[in-house]
């Protein structure tokens, strides 16, 4: 992908928290190994789905959980409320579908994205007509790594092959999921490493894009205004064209 003289290369993750046996494990590590990169992921988070109970409530974790990826820098997208497929429901079904993540996100940080994904990467038509009216920028992605078909240590090296061939094609966005322990205990950083043996660095979906980082987030009722962190998703860039 150009973006005016820079040649960017873009890696997503996707956020699906669950229950406290595992995946919130697995989330944290994998804010440790983006740390240890000092790499930035795009989290594509969502709402209540899988029985993890809603991100917003106090009684669980998540609220913790994403007020870390802020912290750290990390760039905080919408993957609806309870990840139904949007192209097989209402307009209102999809808008309430947004705007209850929205709320939940609002209730966390004070504010919510400006950029969303599809569940199952379906919007055409009238969804992509209401998620232009709600102000959202509809993310996809060009390499699929298949980790959620691949989660074992016997077959997880097809997403690494998967992932060296994207790179080596010039993919520009590619997906994980972070609820997978072989993703996060073994995928993440082999891909990291690939990414900095290449000559590019993870920074965000939206700075690989070139928009301004005041245009990633939304304050709504009862937020605050907020200096809009610098990176997101596993984004990446040819090193000597970056900055600090």
């Amino acid at each position: 992908m150009t973006v005016g003289s820079r040649s960017l290369f873009c890696y997503t993750l996707r956020l699906m928290l669950r229950d406290l046996t595992g995946p919130y494990i697995h989330t944290s590590h994998i804010l440790d190994v983006l740390d240890s990169y000092n790499a930035k992921a795009t989290f594509f988070v969502t709402g209540k789905n899988m029985g993890k109970g809603a991100i917003d409530d106090p009684a669980h974790p998540w609220r913790a959980l994403i007020k870390r990826m802020h912290a750290r820098g990390h760039q905080i997208a919408s993957h609806t409320w309870t990840h139904q497929d949007l192209s097989a429901i209402t307009s209102a079904q999809r808008k309430a579908q947004m705007v209850k993540n929205e709320m939940a996100l609002n209730n966390i940080l004070g504010f919510f994205p400006t950029y969303m994904r599809p569940p199952y990467s379906k919007c055409t038509g009238p969804c992509q007509t209401d998620m232009e009216t709600l102000g959202y920028h509809i993310t996809y992605f060009d390499l699929d790594t298949d980790d959620y078909n691949q989660n074992s240590r016997f077959r997880i090296q097809n997403s690494k092959d998967r992932f060296n061939n994207g790179l080596r094609n010039g993919n520009d966005l590619v997906i994980a999921h972070d609820i997978h322990k072989q993703t996060t205990h073994n995928l993440t950083s082999y891909m990291l490493d690939g990414i900095l043996q290449a000559g590019y660095r993870a920074v965000t979906v939206g700075d690989c894009l070139g928009d301004p980082r005041a245009n990633w987030y939304r304050t709504g009722p009862g937020g605050v205004t907020v200096s809009i962190s610098y990176w997101g998703c596993y984004v990446l860039r040819p090193l000597e064209a970056t900055t600090p």
